[in-house]
């Protein structure tokens, strides 16, 4: 049976039932997709910590939770992946809840398969027009920084090896940018080839090396089955590793060899693999800085810096403000389904005057959280003027940097709970994001941090995620 030419795009399917996942994993793999299967809500919450997916596949009755429950977290951790809910015992209240929310499509067991690839051509179909508007949405101005930066895509997508770093504060876009290159390098052929994104910080140094090259079945302690590692998965496309700065030490001397050869091979494999794509790194700290101080190899900065391009911070170019405003309400307004409110003058007053340290994703999230408290038949965004409060007519930068966002309203926490909030948030933004250097300063373990990031999700703000 021949398929037609589809782009890849990666899949994660949380379901505990074998077969249905294999009926599941052919389908996405027929239309050119890149399953991950995990079997619990335990285990998919693992997986959604260090990287996010084009495409969730969920079922609602798992054995310890129902995907229903699961959903927010998921969405609010992946916002731009499509979801598709399948259950067995299929409640109308929870449909219609779940598709106010976001939710793509709400199928029911016995699952048709006809029926299910359909959905997944129409999810593929919403994730094409997704890349162009975030593309043509959020990469936009008229800055000369910023119009530099866009250049310099251009002119390096005509080189599909050439290694890219690009740098900027957090929020800057970073990941935008690399999304938007890896368009520009493939967008004219047939098939899409992958774009694979890994947040450094994210993955435990134990398994930094898994994770990225692969392993053989057996090749270590619990290693019950070949795992296909990112650069596998990125074959013939983009490898996107953001936050470079947080690979570990151990580690980097490896991810040196393989971008000087191009080959890597998987642990407890006998021989070496190619790699025919390109790799994009992104750092929002000085890589300068981090060699001084012995965090970083030297000879990895020099191999990554081939191609160096700069995403300049909102406040370097303000007059694009009005604009980006508007693009990302319109943006955020699609999202749900919604009129698009006008903002009011005293409110665009308002944000020229803010000093921006999070950059454009800061603002995004202003506007976002701003729409939501927004009644449906409001004509005017309700501004969420209280996160701008005491911001003025713009701090200075070190009181920017240092300025820490309230918690949300809604929060109730004890004394003691107050106080851990607030410190690992102070080590948070003074890491630059960082979590295995804020959980070292803490004086915690790495997956500490993470289930304290589970816990309050809002802390997430000041991490460098991608965008």
């Amino acid at each position: 049976m021949s398929h037609p030419a589809v782009s890849k795009f990666s899949c994660l399917i949380v379901d505990d039932d074998s077969g249905f996942v294999s009926m599941l994993a052919k389908v996405v793999a027929q239309e050119g997709g890149l399953a991950t299967h995990c079997e619990n809500l335990q285990a998919a919450r693992a997986e959604i910590e260090h990287r996010t997916f084009d495409l969730v596949i969920l079922d609602n009755r798992l054995p310890d939770g129902t995907g229903f429950e699961f959903y927010p977290q998921l969405n609010r951790r992946c916002p731009d992946s499509v979801i598709l809910m399948i259950t067995g015992v299929p409640e109308l209240a929870q449909a219609i809840e779940l598709t106010r929310n976001g939710l793509f499509d709400y199928l029911t067991k016995p699952l048709n398969v006809v029926d299910f690839t359909a959905s997944l051509r129409r999810a593929k179909l919403r994730l094409s027009h997704a890349d162009a508007a975030d593309a043509a949405s959020e990469l936009i101005g008229n800055s000369p920084a910023l119009r530099e930066a866009i250049t310099a895509l251009r002119q390096v997508a005509r080189h599909p090896t050439t290694p890219v770093l690009l740098l900027g504060e957090t929020g800057t876009g970073k990941d935008l940018a690399a999304r938007t290159l890896h368009r520009l390098t493939y967008g004219a052929s047939a098939v899409l080839p992958p774009y694979i994104p890994l947040n450094c910080s994210s993955v435990p140094a134990e398994m930094f090396e898994a994770e990225l090259f692969g392993s053989e079945k057996g090749a270590y302690t619990g290693a019950d089955k070949r795992r296909v590692g990112l650069i596998e998965g990125a074959e013939g496309g983009t490898l996107f590793l953001d936050e470079i700065t947080e690979t570990p030490m151990a580690q980097q001397a490896k991810l040196l060899r393989f971008l000087e050869s191009h080959e890597y091979r998987p642990l407890g494999a006998n021989a070496m693999r190619e790699f025919t794509g390109r790799v994009v790194a992104a750092a929002n700290r000085s890589l300068q800085t981090e060699v001084k101080q012995g965090r970083f190899r030297e000879d990895l900065m020099f191999r990554l810096s081939v191609v160096v391009v700069r995403l300049p911070a909102l406040r370097e170019h303000p007059a694009d403000l009005d604009l980006l405003t508007e693009k990302l309400l319109a943006q955020l307004s699609e999202k749900y389904r919604r009129k698009k409110p006008l903002l009011k003058p005293a409110d665009l007053a308002a944000l020229r005057g803010y000093y921006f340290p999070g950059n454009v994703r800061e603002l995004r999230n202003l506007l976002e959280r701003s729409l939501l408290r927004t009644p449906e038949d409001s004509p005017c965004l309700a501004f969420d003027l209280a996160w701008l409060s005491g911001s003025g007519s713009g701090p200075a930068p070190a009181e920017a940097i240092n300025t820490l966002p309230p918690l949300p309203p809604e929060r109730r926490l004890s004394a003691i709970e107050l106080q851990e909030y607030r410190l690992i948030q102070e080590s948070l933004r003074a890491e630059g994001g960082g979590i295995r250097r804020a959980a070292a300063k803490l004086g915690i373990t790495h997956q500490a941090l993470l289930r304290r990031l589970e816990k309050w999700p809002e802390l997430r703000e000041v991490l460098p995620r991608s965008e």
